[in-house]
């Protein structure tokens, strides 16, 4: 047998957690003294204090874990509840992770407001241009939600280029149009092709009209912290005279290896307000 301390040193845990969960009756001493109240543990034990401390530490309360021990759930099927608590517990924490990303895009875009020059906006005519094309429907425009959707519909987008032998001819269009309710957005991922449409192409060709007058920047990094460049745009456009009229492109110019390396020119079309 060994004494508490003992058995917290092999345990990996601490003599008050110990004393804790005997007095709540989670993990009683194997023997108690009953002149010194000296407290006893054998080594078999380990195996339920192992259980203990993973389900704890996966998120179960202390009740949760004496009910899941109390039903003296076979390995295989506890097994199988840590780590489906796991995979939940790793989602939450990509999801703090993102949500972090997000709070940091917006203090940098409140960081950079007015601070856009003259000479960061250039407003010129965008000509025709020959897409093929996946669609896909996003909740809304933040990168929270068009991320998850565009990146997939390119991957397959050029999957499906590759099996139809269509090589694109140049950059990347993304363009995006709200839905009917102003809630939903329509996702477009395309890349510009020389190919004619063909009804055999599981894709669309689609020829985009060229624009008068768009109002075009520079975004350089991941599509993620895109925020602050189309604010800083959309401020601009509003302080020159204009108005956005019609549906927003994104051409990419790089995207090879790291995001952070990415460099998107975001388009515009404007009128005069």
């Amino acid at each position: 047998m060994f004494t508490i301390g003992d058995f917290a040193r092999h345990g990996s845990v601490s003599v008050r957690m110990l004393r804790h969960y005997d007095a709540i009756g989670l993990l009683r001493p194997a023997h108690t003294d009953p002149v010194t109240g000296y407290r006893f543990y054998e080594a078999a034990q380990l195996s339920q204090l192992n259980r203990v401390i993973a389900l704890k530490d996966l998120g179960f309360t202390l009740d949760q874990v004496r009910s899941i021990l109390d039903e003296r759930v076979d390995v295989e099927h506890l097994c199988g509840m840590l780590r489906l608590r796991r995979a939940e517990q790793e989602a939450a924490v990509a999801e703090g992770a993102a949500r972090l990303t997000r709070v940091e895009v917006r203090l940098r875009t409140i960081q950079r407001e007015g601070h856009m020059n003259e000479q960061d906006v250039v407003v010129k005519t965008l000509p025709p241009v020959r897409v093929a094309e996946l669609s896909g429907t996003a909740e809304g425009f933040g990168p929270e939600h068009i991320g998850p959707v565009i990146q997939p519909l390119y991957e397959e987008l050029f999957r499906r280029l590759e099996r139809a032998g269509v090589t694109p001819s140049g950059p990347g269009v993304a363009y995006y149009e709200c839905a009917e309710d102003d809630v939903a957005v329509t996702v477009h991922a395309g890349v510009t092709v020389s190919a004619a449409p063909d009804a055999r192409y599981d894709f669309d060709v689609v020829d985009l009209p060229g624009v008068e007058r768009a109002a075009t920047t520079v975004h350089h990094g991941s599509m993620d912290r895109v925020a602050p460049t189309h604010q800083a745009l959309g401020r601009w456009i509003e302080a020159n005279g204009y108005r956005s009229y019609g549906n927003s492109r994104e051409l990419t110019l790089e995207c090879d290896g790291d995001p952070e390396t990415w460099v998107t020119e975001l388009q515009e079309p404007v009128v005069p307000a």
